[in-house]
């Protein structure tokens, strides 16, 4: 009876430990804000979600973020659809998937994001905490300080008044030399109270975008003979623009803003504001390597989207007649628009560079990282699709029953891929192609995505004419 009450004793002291065990290996698994969901926030959510932020509410403390849990999941979990958080909409399951500045969440990221939403939302150790982040509100600019910052007038948008379109004033930016421009970035400034619960993006701005560029100006203060020189277009929710290294984008000289194309919207209150433009400049002696170029690709006339239909598609295409290093993507659709592909045709190769979903309350540009932009040679087709939801189920659409044309306004449409791309010489291309080989250490079985003819010279090599000598030479011996 001693024996078998001892074995017991023993099985019972065993099984303790065993579940004791077992229970700190379930707690070292949890899920918790402190250890696995806070540092997500730092990265991608609390730069808009914070007291003076964009977003509609703050997403820094456990006691903030914990009631939204559920939207949080729902959020994160469209990953790249019309309403997804953080705002940014490239597809991860086809193209090129490295670009700079991206905010979006891994598999991994939604997953834990999901367990923590459906397991009580545990809190855990403060100690698991990252270190919080430090937001300085004085610097509007997510592209850094800039050199010269240009503002333009003051314009007044009353609520519940109608959509505007027209002009705002040309305003001179008082450069007095030349320089080279590496990024540019547009941002509003408005009487909106950004400490108040605002709502959506559309409840913060009255400009949904602006079509600007930089012209001379005659004594009369209207635009002198001679071309604009195009910028990148403003849009609501829009990022900036980060020009390739090796094409700064020239900035004239006692030239001004001048745009012909702004559309105004409600926000639902009386608001005041203006747009101001910031240029980071390159230094004085820099000189750029390669071309800008201003290729058109899309259609902005012809477009026809059925009443009550979805998957509809649009398509255009256009040849490049240079070399071309694409530096980024930007889909541009209205309403009705879902998603937006870029392909690159080139021989019997049809290669799909980029697809992304798409939110018309959410403009993105995609650069892609240095080492991913499409290396183009010419002669290459550069073809679009849209991808288009004109029903019930896109709550962009205000009456899906209605067919819907090109235009300007959000209730009609366009189709336009807004990229940045440069031109390359041959010399320039061969040498840009060489370089990927050797930063990537691509081998002949390897494949890049965008660079049809990097591997090339792996695949069937080309002697130069001094090797062809010298081996005709050894034949003859």
């Amino acid at each position: 009876m001693r024996n078998f009450t001892a074995q017991s004793a023993l099985s019972a002291l065993a099984m303790t430990v065993s579940m004791a065990f077992a229970g700190t290996a379930v707690a070292q698994d949890e899920v918790t804000f402190h250890k696995d969901i806070e540092p997500i926030l730092q990265r991608s959510c609390q730069n808009c979600h914070r007291v003076g932020g964009a977003g509609p509410m703050p997403l820094v403390t456990y006691e903030e973020v914990a009631p939204f849990a559920g939207l949080i999941e729902y959020k994160t979990g469209l990953r790249d659809r019309a309403g997804a958080m953080p705002p940014w909409y490239m597809e991860k399951n086809i193209g090129i998937q490295d670009y700079k500045d991206d905010p979006s969440l891994s598999d991994e990221e939604i997953a834990a994001i999901s367990t923590w939403a459906r397991s009580g939302t545990p809190k855990g150790d403060v100690a698991d905490a990252p270190k919080p982040l430090v937001f300085d509100d004085s610097l509007k600019w997510k592209a850094g300080k800039p050199d010269l910052v240009v503002v333009m007038n003051d314009v007044t948008k009353l609520a519940g008044t109608p959509d505007w379109w027209g002009e705002i004033d040309y305003i001179p930016t008082g450069l007095e030399e030349d320089r080279y421009v590496k990024s540019v970035e547009v941002v509003e400034v408005n009487d909106v109270d950004n400490t108040a619960d605002a709502g959506t993006v559309g409840g913060r701005y009255i400009f949904h975008h602006m079509i600007w560029g930089t012209a001379m100006l005659d004594e009369n203060g209207e635009r002198a003979p001679g071309l604009s020189i195009p910028w990148p277009v403003h849009e609501v929710g829009r990022n900036a623009d980060i020009f390739d290294e090796d094409a700064g984008r020239l900035l004239k000289a006692g030239s001004a803003i001048v745009s012909d194309s702004v559309h105004l919207h409600s926000n639902g209150r009386d608001t005041t504001g203006h747009l101001e433009v910031g240029f980071r400049f390159h230094d004085k002696d820099y000189k750029p390597k390669y071309q800008n170029a201003f290729i058109g690709l899309g259609n902005g006339v012809d477009i026809s989207i059925q009443g009550n239909a979805k998957d509809q598609e649009l398509h255009a295409y256009t040849v490049l007649e240079n070399h071309t290093k694409i530096i980024s993507f930007e889909p541009h659709l209205h309403a009705p628009g879902e998603r937006m592909c870029l392909e690159a045709i080139w021989g019997y190769t049809i290669e799909t560079l980029s697809c992304v979903g798409y939110d018309h309350n959410w403009v993105r540009g995609y650069p892609y990282a240095d080492q991913a932009a499409p290396i183009l040679p010419k002669g290459t087709i550069l073809h679009i699709v849209g991808y288009m939801n004109n029903t019930e189920t896109n709550p962009n659409v205000p009456d899906p029953r209605n067919w819907q044309g090109s235009g300007n306004r959000s209730v009609t449409n366009m189709f336009i891929d807004l990229g940045i791309r440069v031109t390359l010489t041959d010399e320039q291309f061969h040498e840009a192609m060489a370089e990927r080989r050797q930063v990537l250490n691509l081998g002949p079985n390897d494949h890049v995505i965008g660079c049809p003819l990097c591997l090339a010279p792996l695949v069937a090599p080309i002697a130069d004419k001094d090797d062809e000598v010298k081996g005709n030479e050894v034949a003859a011996n």
